[in-house]
């Protein structure tokens, strides 16, 4: 990519703009300590538009296919991210307009993340922060498919054997 994306936030929102692309995943460099390898691509749709409320919201869509580290035999394993979230608007005004209280009810209440509405939004850090949120904590291969399992049945030899044969002599 050429360039780094940025949006104003509100601005994208409010007019319903949408922005679609690709993004290698080598390019997002937060996400390379969960990835085995960084190759892949992501594939976004950014969607502007406000709720029934003319609240402004922000929806995206990502996919890619990337390898994760297991956590279980530090292999890489495929993963198939889907995001599909929507992230409400809160610009700074309105926030400093509320209270701590009302601000904790307020979020107690919404179905959907906020984010701070900023005149200067960069994208690729967006979608990042996203990814890294909805991976698995501790990604593993399904029981039984780790290459750590397959020798676990055969009897492997005591280390204090030799010493043994050693003691013997």
């Amino acid at each position: 990519m050429d360039a780094r994306p940025f949006i104003d936030s509100l601005d994208f929102a409010r007019n319903g703009k949408r922005l679609s692309g690709n993004i290698p995943l080598a390019e997002l460099p937060r996400l390379q300590d969960s990835l085995y390898s960084a190759e892949g691509i992501l594939e976004y749709i950014i969607t502007g538009g406000v709720d029934m409320h003319g609240d402004p919201l922000l929806d995206l869509n990502l996919s890619a296919n990337c390898r994760l580290v297991c956590q279980r035999c530090l292999g890489g394993m495929d993963h198939q991210l889907r995001i599909n979230t929507r992230l409400m608007l809160k610009d700074q005004a309105s926030l400093d307009a509320l209270g701590n209280d009302e601000i904790l009810a307020e979020d107690e209440q919404e179905t959907f993340d906020s984010i701070l509405a900023e005149s200067h939004l960069d994208l690729l850090e967006l979608l990042e922060e996203e990814i890294i949120l909805s991976l698995p904590i501790a990604p593993k291969h399904p029981q039984g498919i780790c290459n750590t399992e397959i020798g676990l049945n055969e009897q492997k030899e005591n280390p204090f054997a030799v010493l043994m044969k050693l003691k013997r002599n």
